[in-house]
């Protein structure tokens, strides 16, 4: 089996309908990116504010956010189109993120974004906004919500700010039954951790000498209500729990533990050791809501084999799922001892489930510092 070289740029869909805070979202990744390079891609009609800046129904622009990060306006039909554009080596990106239309249907992108031939994109999540004190008001103008919510790998309860504590938990208990398995979060002015959506990229020290002002400097400074950089307890409305095993994991348990994960889990990354299922590869895990993608890699030369995950969700149970984990390392065969035939055979056939789901390798030369996720739903996972 040949690994890939070239880990693909994750791409973001941020849904929800008008006034819900979608682009203060945005703006709010903008200013808080650490580092990390944001290709924004707005499919919108009419004028989008992004502070420091103002495109106003210039479909096929491309406007320059600074530090690497751009920002286009575009319609639907044209999305692969500009994919192609943000995904080349010169833009140099880790992240895309598409701002739907407040009147899109998010699932549509979704899909657009799942049969895309792009080698070089994986689907990063739906996130869907809510606006907290018009949610009631806005399921009765929009009984499309609903449907919205269903689909949705992350749900972000905004403007909890403008409702009282009791109305803000009915609140919170109604999305979370409408969306599912999707982990809930609140947040006031569209501040999440940006890690929950996507990992910072660190950035080597002379590409952050002295320049000019620009985009995101003038965001920081505007920062609403006095908020300016990363707030210190964005980390509050979620939680992230650490594995580390150096015993092989069991291919069949753990596939077994990702198909029944918890609601509420939104993100699983790290790297899997499948012992004598593969002796050769450690495994890259990344996963988005329901959506799972393995990536396989030679092991270096003297490196330590070590299976060693990041769970990241809303109201997830730790010990919990630490303990579930631990019940899929291996043992026998498939730990790496001496097997029969009949144990061979089986460990060969616990790999199958981890194969369906084995990302194929994207052709040279891009190289972008990232990860992505496939669906299990889609038969775009089938490769």
């Amino acid at each position: 089996m040949t690994p890939p070289r070239t880990p693909q740029i994750p791409v973001v869909v941020l849904a929800g309908f008008l006034g819900s805070g979608k682009t203060t979202l945005l703006n709010h990744l903008l200013r808080n990116r650490a580092g990390t390079r944001i290709g924004v891609i707005v499919n919108d009609f009419g004028a989008i504010e992004i502070d420091a800046m103002t495109v106003s129904g210039q479909v096929g622009s491309t406007v320059s956010l600074g530090n690497g990060c751009l920002c286009c306006a575009v319609d639907a039909s044209e999305l692969d189109t500009f994919l192609e554009t943000l995904t080349r080596p010169s833009a140099r990106l880790d992240v895309i993120v598409i701002e739907a239309s407040g009147l899109a249907e998010p699932q549509e992108l979704v899909r657009m974004l799942l049969a895309s031939d792009n080698p070089h994109i994986l689907y990063g999540g739906l996130v869907e906004v809510v606006d907290a004190a018009e949610f009631d008001r806005t399921r009765q103008r929009h009984p499309e919500i609903d449907r919205h919510l269903a689909v949705a790998d992350l749900v972000v309860l905004n403007k909890t700010d403008r409702v009282g504590e009791a109305e803000r938990e009915r609140l919170r208990a109604a999305v979370a039954e409408l969306s599912g398995p999707a982990a809930v979060i609140s947040a006031v002015h569209g501040r999440i951790d940006p890690e929950l959506l996507f990992d910072p990229a660190l950035r080597p020290d002379h590409e952050e000498k002295v320049r000019q002002l620009t985009f995101e400097d003038l965001l920081r400074e505007e920062a609403p209500d006095g908020h300016e950089g990363h707030d210190d307890h964005l980390h509050a409305s979620y939680e992230s729990v650490d594995f580390t095993s150096d015993v092989p994991m069991d291919p069949r348990r753990f596939m077994e533990f990702l198909d029944s994960r918890p609601d509420g889990l939104y993100r699983i990354k790290g790297f899997a050791d499948f012992g004598a299922g593969d002796r050769d590869n450690t495994y890259a895990l990344h996963a988005v809501g329901r959506f799972l993608r393995f990536v396989p890699r030679p092991w270096a030369r003297g490196e330590q084999r070590l299976t060693q995950l990041v769970m990241i969700g809303a109201g997830i149970d730790a010990a919990a799922l630490s303990a579930g984990l631990a019940a899929c390392r291996a043992d026998g065969a498939a730990r790496g001892d001496e097997p029969g035939r009949a144990d061979a055979a089986d460990v060969e056939r616990a790999m199958w489930g981890v194969l369906r789901y084995v990302q194929e390798q994207a052709p040279e030369p891009e190289v972008f510092d990232t990860h992505g996720t496939a669906d299990p739903r889609e038969a775009a996972a089938e490769a």
